[in-house]
């Protein structure tokens, strides 16, 4: 198994290549119980069988250097410096391949990278997703313009080349931004998506739609979440940042009903297409935010019984886990991508009637300091208010035993 990589020095990508994978998840396993120790016992974490070339989706940014040379390849970690990679340990070989066979053709159809400095020139990143299970791959090309000279040529030869590509999507982003993807975009070739299969579920995957980008670990992920759920096949079920439905639907198989909630209006619309395609009908999508959407149901007095909420690396706010609080469902079941982010909301969580059942760790990011963790949080039981009644001398009027009845007369 590789585990060196001649960029990572400049990359600052993979903060652990060069360890052994063994000890990465030892590494991992320490940061998770110095982070979330103090809430339960963390599981061992769930490692992967060959931690390499396992990103399904690969984005490239596209420049020239100091010769004036065509590069592309990543971002420097904290800058918008391009560091050129040919090979990269833990991206998809294909998606990778696809990648340097479009750097290959700039020249030769005359197609200036984009100058972030300047505004000038065409090409500003191309990202590749490849359906693992499917085979099917998505090429999007993202213009600092929306002209494209000789496009519909260009794109005839990057499927002649590989003709193993599904669709291409020219995506416009023509803003100052670090944003890959603008809001305007137009298919050239395909069907403008690609599928994936995940869970026995089948799922379509839009250009700017969320989905994991780690197949085989999401499949671990998922099923332990539902399995922490404890779903009986009667139970109503949120899924809050749903994306393209995929927690819901793999939930939906064994609970009452499910509704996802999502701003991401592409995803939704996936998502409804997905429940759609996998006939599941006790499953329904709904475009807000999550947090206003349990708020409402609160006050509709409507109940939820378990919440399935993944939120981004910044985690979740305050205004969502109050709103969780109000609707109080009985399980909360949180997949965090970032432990430092889910600590801070487990310490709000659980000083607002819930309390921490179970921790496991999953790597999802092999070479990387990131990991994914799924914990189950219960609500606290509540003890029964007593009411208590008093006779006419101010005594209880709770029966007592004979032995304990110190209001009889001696």
């Amino acid at each position: 198994m590789p585990s060196v990589c001649v960029a990572y020095k400049k990359c600052g990508g993979c903060q652990y290549t060069g360890v052994p994978y063994p000890e990465q998840l030892e590494m991992k396993q320490k940061n998770e119980e110095a982070l979330l120790g103090r809430f339960g016992r963390v599981e061992r974490i769930l490692g992967m069988r060959y931690p390499c070339f396992y990103r399904n989706k690969v984005t490239a940014a596209f420049g020239k250097d100091k010769k004036g040379n065509i590069i592309c390849g990543t971002y420097q970690e904290g800058t918008h410096y391009i560091v050129q990679v040919e090979k990269c340990l833990i991206e998809d070989e294909k998606c990778q391949e696809i990648i340097r066979t479009i750097k290959s053709l700039l020249k030769g159809f005359k197609m200036e990278p984009f100058n972030e400095d300047t505004g000038k020139g065409l090409l500003r990143h191309v990202l590749v997703r490849r359906g693992i299970k499917t085979g099917e791959i998505m090429v999007v090309l993202v213009l600092g313009t929306h002209i494209f000279p000789s496009g519909n040529n260009f794109v005839k030869e990057l499927i002649k080349r590989h003709p193993e590509i599904s669709t291409v999507v020219v995506n416009i982003n023509e803003r100052k931004t670090s944003m890959v993807l603008g809001e305007r975009e137009k298919i050239s070739y395909g069907k403008g998506y690609i599928t994936d299969e995940l869970c026995g579920c089948r799922f379509r995957i839009s250009p700017s739609s969320f989905y994991q980008i780690n197949p085989a670990q999401t499949e671990v992920l998922y099923n332990k979440a539902v399995e922490f759920a404890g779903l009986t096949g009667k139970e109503s079920v949120i899924d809050a940042y749903c994306g393209i439905g995929t927690i819901g639907m793999v939930a939906a198989k064994h609970a009452k009903n499910v509704i996802g909630v999502e701003l991401n209006y592409a995803a939704v619309r996936d998502a409804r297409i997905n429940a759609k395609e996998n006939k599941i009908e006790n499953i329904e999508f709904f475009r807000g935010d999550a947090g206003d959407f349990m708020m409402k149901m609160a006050a509709g007095k409507e109940k939820a019984d378990v919440v399935f909420m993944d939120p981004p690396r910044a985690g979740s706010t305050e205004e969502f886990l109050t709103a969780v609080k109000t609707l109080g469902p009985k399980k909360v079941v949180y997949v965090s991508c970032n432990p430092a982010t889910l600590a801070r909301d487990l310490e709000f969580i659980t000083k607002n009637g819930y309390e921490v059942k179970k921790i496991q760790p999953v790597d999802m990011f092999p070479f990387t300091d990131h990991c994914e963790t799924v914990v189950l949080l219960t609500a606290k039981e509540k003890k029964p208010f007593e009411k208590k009644t008093y006779d006419k001398k101010g005594f209880d009027k709770k029966p007592q035993s004979r032995k304990t009845d110190y209001r009889k007369k001696r």
